[in-house]
């Protein structure tokens, strides 16, 4: 099989890589395409995979290169990790939305709504040329903000674009350890909402609910990332344990503080660290795998940092440090090439999962996978708090979708306005204002 990687020259890309070089199976990737617009950073990350690859036999071939149509073709897979904008973009998304006081997270609030909107217009363009150029292959996103963008392409490559994130399935095996589960992939996760935006609910084993007896233990519900995250009574009186995405919403002002107090915010961080990874892989001499290597495990330890700074949660643990949206893009193409049967959480359009949304809304839920796809499980009703919060955020992507389409500045505001974590009206146009003044790509807003 062939796969094509879109943002080829991405930082995380040897995480996708060195879960192909995992697989031995009939039928699996022996062609990896690198395609991004930077040669530079293609050149870097071809060097890491060289050095993953050594000594591995039959390792999949990498090719790189910067002609998008060329890298479609052929393709049976389509990785979408892209960043428009490149982290400067994410740097000034964050900064702009401070300077008016809300939240410039990447995905969550106004960053989010920035960051679709300059990212719409390029992955509609990727899913036309796919459905023209690869009409068989199947797109998997990782693009942020990644439900906002897998349903973007739906509209073009319907079911056959998926989207996957790493945020579900670590929440998932974190409560499974605590609670002792020794194989945490024979456990049900009940996990239901929209990207970044979801609750878990329930943990099967053996067809027995065990998060009640997590949240009736304050000792084991406060001794993983999430209960120290969130704090034991907020999350008991939730009764779930929500993506820590959620961070932002239940704790917004203080988040919003947190980042005006640090000394630079998680965009500008990654800017210049990953400028220093690219810089010292240029040196012949250097070892690109070793580099790339501690420039991870810094990236992985300081992982949302302020939010566990403000909520005292101290360092993460060493076993949350290993990511995991590789493990389940591998699963996930594995379970459609050979119809091996697995269930994953995913992106995924919502057909009747949850009747407050309408059939083509993408949502995050527990999905079925074999050759035909993702296919997902019906869900129990969310309570009336979750049901406000997702409608009013998904209808907040309404809006971007709209914007992007019609190019209207207009809209463009409302669906600033619109969003829970921007509380005005005048606020809202005052981001389009600073967005478009730093963002090139959003000069289509008229």
């Amino acid at each position: 099989m062939k796969l094509t990687i879109l943002g080829g020259g991405g930082f995380r890309v040897p995480l996708v890589y060195g879960a192909l070089l995992t697989d031995r199976a009939e039928g699996r990737v022996i062609h990896v395409v690198l395609h991004d617009l930077d040669s530079g950073r293609l050149s870097a990350v071809s060097r890491v995979l060289a050095e993953q690859a050594a000594g591995v036999p039959d390792a999949p071939e990498v090719t790189a290169t910067t002609d998008l149509d060329e890298a479609l073709r052929g393709a049976d897979f389509v990785f979408s990790a892209i960043r428009v904008g490149g982290l400067e973009g994410r740097a000034n998304d964050e900064r702009v939305a401070l300077a008016e006081g809300v939240l410039g997270q990447e995905t969550v609030g106004a960053g989010g709504i920035a960051y679709g909107l300059r990212t719409v217009p390029v992955a509609v363009d990727i899913a036309q040329r796919v459905a023209r150029l690869a009409p068989d292959a199947w797109v998997i996103n990782f693009t942020n903000p990644a439900g906002l963008v897998t349903e973007a392409m739906s509209r073009h490559l319907g079911d056959r674009v998926i989207g996957i994130c790493d945020s579900p399935v670590g929440l998932g095996r974190r409560i499974a350890r605590v609670l002792g589960v020794k194989n945490p992939g024979e456990a049900w996760i009940d996990y239901v909402g929209l990207n970044h935006l979801g609750w878990v609910r329930g943990l099967r084993v053996a067809g027995r609910d065990e998060l009640p007896r997590l949240l009736a233990d304050p000792d084991l519900l406060g001794s993983f990332e999430e209960g120290k995250l969130f704090g034991v009574d907020w999350l008991r009186s939730l009764g779930a344990i929500p993506n820590e995405y959620l961070h932002y919403y239940y704790f917004n002002r203080e988040a919003v503080h947190a980042y005006q107090q640090a000394e630079k915010t998680r965009g500008a961080f990654l800017r210049d660290q990953q400028a220093g990874f690219y810089e010292r892989v240029r040196d012949p001499d250097a070892s690109a795998l070793e580099v790339w290597d501690r420039t991870r495990a810094e990236r992985e330890a300081t992982y949302m940092s302020e939010n566990r700074e403000t909520a005292g949660a101290g360092e993460r643990d060493a076993d949350d440090l290993s990511g995991g949206y590789e493990k389940v893009a591998l699963a996930l193409m594995r379970a459609i090439a050979r119809d091996e049967r697995t269930t994953l959480i995913l992106n995924v359009r919502n057909q009747a999962t949850l009747s407050v949304l309408d059939t083509d809304a993408v949502i995050e839920v527990p999905c079925l996978v074999d050759a035909n796809g993702a296919h997902p499980v019906a869900v129990a009703p969310l309570p009336d708090h979750a049901t406000g919060l997702v409608c009013a955020v998904k209808a907040v992507e309404r809006e971007v979708l709209a914007a992007a389409e019609s190019g209207s500045r207009t809209t463009a505001v409302k669906a600033f306005a619109l969003h829970p974590l921007v509380d005005s009206v005048n606020v809202a146009r005052r981001l389009v204002d600073g967005y478009t003044s730093v963002h090139p790509g959003l000069a289509y807003l008229k």
